[in-house]
């Protein structure tokens, strides 16, 4: 099967989309029978790029076990290393890579240029980086990258006293001028767009001289377990971080210490694989599922039997069983309301699941993933509807009416999570074809050789 690489694609509100490339694309493979299937996943890249801005924050160095490898994860590695820090990558043992061990600069050194390609977090968790070096920085990324909300930070470090150049365009490109120490204290930052904003800010405060006290000043805040992932990454380290009310952090200065952590697998990622054993039947198994974590992915045990699934944990081994078929030709799938707001990263693979149910569904509080690597409620409306779909967008999210799909070609829009979505669609819909599959690179690489060996 052909993996092959796009350009980011330029994208309307409308799902209109022109391919700098063209290319036969990658053919999703169709489910023959029900999935028996045994799945293991690399490392977080939520939890890896954190633990990276914060090992080369800290006070000595610090090892990453079993780190994702992915675009994202390089990307904030070289990032990291263009300010001055160093890395040795060391034989793993989790059989998805290296390790990592990461040697803090002695000092920050700007004068350099930041590549983000669409990493949110590389654009968002770095600039607070590059203020505490010193000289200039400048940040740039993928044409996509640079439709993505920045405000937050742009505005954040200005709060703090940061020198930083955007030319008035509150997004990428923009320079920070650090001079080597950022002073910290009582700030205001509209996160509404992105829990990033918080969680950038938060991860760099404590080397502040004044550290940190950061309300949020915005109606809503998205994806908040993102940032209690963010302070629970602290509180490992030693930082004194606490949130005296909603909306609110306060970040005492101080060192923050090195240390030696395991990643955990990417939940996240585990949607696509958990979700096919609803769309094709039988059942799909992830391993090393954690007791207990900050990850967005871990709602998937309690948002899939919403929708009709049988989910059982034993010891890290989360089994997902597809429901009892009621109906001649149906899935047994449930038609769910849900309000997603703490989970936007899963919504583009549950929008597939939906599709496919006895009845329809509503998800609402999603209307920040407009923002992300694309406006994914409109590529969702574009991509299903085109293969004979009927979902509707609304204001702060969509409406899916089951309908009968036709194969047909499915644009990813350069994101990984429209990709997967794709090859959920094929499972059951024969001859949809993803253009862009090697999007996947950017949290999961090994994401066709896998989906293969689920379906062997």
């Amino acid at each position: 099967m052909q993996i092959s690489r796009y350009s980011a694609p330029e994208f309307d509100p409308y799902g209109e989309a022109r391919q700098t490339e063209s290319d036969d694309g990658w053919r999703a493979p169709v489910a023959t029978g029900p999935l028996e299937s045994v799945v293991a996943l690399p490392g977080s890249k939520s939890l890896t790029n954190r633990e990276l801005v914060l090992a080369a924050l800290a006070d000595g160095p610090s090892t990453l076990h079993a780190p994702l490898w992915s675009r994202d994860s390089e990307l904030m590695l070289e990032g990291l290393r263009a300010l001055g820090t160093r890395f040795e990558r060391m034989p793993g043992t989790g059989g998805f890579g290296d390790d990592v061990r990461v040697i803090p600069a002695g000092e920050l050194l700007g004068s350099t240029t930041i590549d983000c390609g669409l990493a949110g977090t590389v654009m968002r968790f770095l600039p607070p980086v590059a203020a505490l070096a010193l000289g200039p920085t400048t940040f740039d990324g993928d044409e996509g990258a640079r439709r993505r909300p920045m405000g937050g930070s742009i505005l954040g470090l200005r709060a703090l006293g940061v020198d930083l150049d955007d030319d008035g365009r509150g997004a990428l490109p923009f320079t920070v001028h650090g001079t080597g120490r950022v002073v910290g204290g009582a700030i205001e930052v509209d996160a509404s767009a992105s829990s990033q904003f918080v969680s950038g800010l938060l991860l760099s405060a404590a080397r502040f001289d004044d550290g940190l006290d950061l309300r949020h000043s915005g109606e809503r805040l998205p994806s908040l377990p993102h940032i209690e992932m963010t302070i629970a990454t602290l509180r490992t380290r030693g930082v004194d971080v606490t949130s005296p009310e909603p909306g609110r952090w306060l970040v005492a200065p101080g060192p923050i210490a090195a240390v030696d952590v395991a990643i955990e697998p990417d939940l996240s990622n585990a949607a696509p694989f958990l979700v096919a054993a609803l769309v094709a039947g039988g059942h799909v198994t992830v391993t090393g599922w954690p007791a207990q974590t900050t990850q967005v992915g871990a709602q998937l045990a309690d948002l899939l039997p919403r929708f009709g699934a049988r989910v059982s944990l034993d010891g890290d081994r989360l089994t997902v069983r597809a429901p009892e078929r009621t109906t001649e030709g149906g899935r047994g799938i449930r038609g769910v309301d849900l309000d997603l707001s703490e989970a936007g990263e899963l919504v583009p693979n549950l929008v597939a699941l939906a599709a496919f149910a006895d009845g329809p569904s509503t998800f609402t509080g999603i209307g920040h993933i407009r923002h992300h690597e694309t406006d994914r409620l409109a590529g969702l409306v574009a991509e299903l509807n085109g293969l004979g779909g009927a979902v509707t967008e609304l204001d702060d999210g969509l409406r899916i009416e089951p309908a009968p799909l036709t194969g047909g070609p499915w644009r990813a829009y350069a994101d990984h999570r429209m990709a997967t979505t794709g090859a959920i669609v094929g499972l059951a819909v024969p001859g949809v074809v993803v253009d862009d599959i090697g999007s996947t690179s950017k949290t999961l690489p090994q994401f066709t050789k896998l989906w293969e060996q689920m379906l062997a």
